[in-house]
């Protein structure tokens, strides 16, 4: 689920963090992408904790030992950024300016849940672009440790589900950059161009939606797209995508065995959601299960 006041912010961060896509995206690419994230992270961390004290997170029916954990995935984030910095040198991304849109400690969690799945899903997603071993090793042992905080969340806070499924979900990197970019106001002029396309933001009508329900799936065409070409919504649910048809009016029905964290986006055609098929940003949607067996 993204918070829907910081929808507004895509169009401005999409114009300061992104260019063409390469034709071959470079090692260096994928660490400043996974920089750019990194930095997103940390600081989400480091300004909802700094707002949220251990009396809020009480108030809002934690227990006293959540916001602990919390700030121990904020020094995590910290040192995953202090490490690719030190990897890329003077030539490393830098922070930007971000608006999170966190009212209490709840939202907080809904979202670092998010921004966690959308980490675990990026550096899935962007393995097959690394070519240096020790970077994909390096970027793995990150991964892994993204994985463990979006199922602590889930589990451990929320009392849901543990896990998605067997697998989890790849995003391309621009399937990522759809997603974090929601959060980003703006950038220095002096970061490099991130490797990746944009996409209008995509909005469901419910953020957990209901199996076989209808919702409708918001977002602005890009200038000139044919809408009167078939389109559908690309539910991609670990190494499975579903797909339902997009209606004239925007309508679609929820496929019946989606579980756990699920990325959606609109494309036209049936095939994994990239760049040369998707007609809008990925949307988080929550078809959660309990974490007691």
């Amino acid at each position: 689920m993204v918070c829907k006041s910081v929808l507004l912010a895509f169009a401005a961060a999409s114009a300061v963090l992104a260019a063409p896509t390469p034709a071959a995206v470079t090692d260096t690419d994928v660490l400043q992408f996974a920089l750019t994230l990194e930095h997103l992270e940390a600081a989400f961390y480091k300004e909802a904790l700094a707002k949220f004290d251990a009396a809020a997170f009480e108030k809002a029916g934690f227990a006293d030992w959540v916001r602990g954990r919390f700030n121990q995935i904020g020094e995590h984030e910290a040192a995953h950024v202090k490490f690719l910095t030190g990897a890329l040198g003077s030539a490393a991304t830098q922070a930007c300016e971000y608006d999170f849109g966190l009212t209490d400690p709840a939202a907080f969690a809904m979202t670092s849940m998010s921004l966690e799945n959308v980490g675990d899903a990026a550096y899935i997603g962007a393995a097959q672009l690394v070519s240096d071993k020790g970077v994909l090793t390096d970027a793995a042992s990150i991964l892994s440790v993204e994985a463990r905080h979006s199922s602590w969340i889930s589990s451990a806070v929320r009392k849901e589900q543990g896990w998605n499924g067997p697998f989890d979900a790849p995003l391309t990197p621009s399937g990522a950059f759809s997603i974090a970019s929601l959060f980003v106001k703006s950038c220095p002029s002096s970061n490099p161009a991130l490797p990746v396309k944009t996409f209008p933001a995509l909005t469901l009508s419910e953020a957990a939606p209901a199996h076989g329900a209808a919702v409708a799936a918001t977002f602005t065409p890009a200038a000139g797209a044919d809408t009167s070409a078939p389109r559908y919504v690309a539910w991609l649910n670990g190494l499975a995508v579903e797909f339902s048809d997009l209606d004239k009016d925007g309508k679609t029905t929820v496929p019946s065995d989606l579980e756990g964290t699920v990325f959606a986006a609109v494309v036209s055609s049936k095939s994994m959601p990239s760049d040369g098929n998707m007609l809008s940003g990925f949307t988080i949607a929550e078809f959660p299960f309990t974490s007691f067996a």
